[in-house]
């Protein structure tokens, strides 16, 4: 019998709202070299709206993944997309002198995308007044998990492996992790070890609650690692709360990165439509313990015997499972 997907039970979702996205919005970040540029996608109605900061992946651009950033407005969420600088959309090349701290300035530009989230709100029509500013989640794909992983504590390690500053950000308080890279060092191929030396994450402090997504058929070409690679945050994070592994997932998780995007490999809609409902889900209880829509999801997709994924859960505060 083929998967099926999640009995998930849609009454918690409600009625989808209609949406309006704004692109291109752009706010102050001195030093960047050039402008910082957000896309905000957010429902037309409803008020005390959370705070949704998605991070691309390599090369993405804030017009990505609208299967997902889509889902999320039209069930309460203000999503706010930056575009950085390693995007194909801005042409940085290797030789640039910032393209070494890409990585770092990815972080910067997410902060400043929250230090400026009052002129976000008064530049998208019809949403002033209706922003929660201290409800605020944050998602991120590939790269962009790392980036993410960067605001909820973790830390890259230096040269002489030890993790250096923290970037993490108190306004933060949960985030996903979709299909993130683990750790670095023997798990890097020689290429990425030599042009992606950023790729070596330290977990220890990522003290923020956050589910961590990994493809069961994700085999990274940058990794000497299988797919298992892609679920370590979870393992060596002490506050990675859940772990859902996809089952036939490959790096594009069925297709998040955009609708018919010719990178997805394992094209799957069921599998989106699983992932927008799950994470949707985790985000609501994350902002609200009184919100039971996480252990109603989960309970359904562990109960499925015919499911396409699986979750695995642990106490905030325990670094392995």
């Amino acid at each position: 019998m083929s998967p099926s997907p999640l009995p998930f039970p849609e009454s918690l979702l409600g009625s989808p709202a209609p949406v309006v996205s704004v692109r291109p919005l752009v706010l102050d970040a001195p030093g960047r070299g050039d402008a910082l540029q957000v896309r905000v996608t957010a429902p037309t109605t409803g008020d005390d709206l959370p705070v949704l900061l998605f991070a691309h992946g390599f090369g993405k651009s804030m017009d990505a993944y609208a299967p997902l950033t889509e889902f999320w407005a039209a069930h309460g969420f203000v999503v706010v997309q930056p575009t950085f600088l390693d995007s194909r959309t801005l042409n940085v090349t290797p030789d640039d002198p910032r393209s070494p701290e890409i990585w770092r300035i990815r972080a910067q530009d997410l902060r400043a995308v929250l230090d400026q989230l009052g002129r976000i709100e008064a530049a998208v029509p019809g949403l002033r007044g209706r922003l929660n500013q201290n409800r605020i989640v944050a998602v991120g794909h590939s790269w962009g998990g790392q980036s993410v992983s960067l605001l909820l504590g973790a830390r890259v390690r230096g040269p002489d492996g030890q993790p250096g500053e923290s970037l993490a950000d108190p306004r933060v308080q949960a985030g996903i992790l979709l299909a993130t890279p683990g750790e670095g060092g023997a798990s890097l191929t020689p290429f990425a070890a030599q042009h992606f030396p950023f790729m070596n994450p330290d977990f220890a402090q990522l003290t923020v609650p956050n589910l961590v997504v990994a493809g069961d058929r994700d085999q990274s070409l940058l990794s000497t690692r299988g797919p298992e690679w892609f679920a370590e945050p979870y393992f060596l994070s002490p506050s990675s709360t859940d772990l859902l592994i996809l089952f036939g997932a490959e790096h594009s998780l069925g297709g998040i990165s955009g609708y018919g995007v010719t990178e997805t490999t394992d094209e799957h809609p069921e599998r989106v439509a699983l992932l927008q409902r799950l994470t949707w889900a985790y985000l609501r209880s994350a902002l609200d313990p009184a919100d039971s829509s996480w252990a109603q999801a989960r309970a359904a997709l562990n109960d499925n015997p015919n499911g396409l994924g699986r979750i695995e859960s642990k106490p905030p505060g325990h670094p392995r499972g």
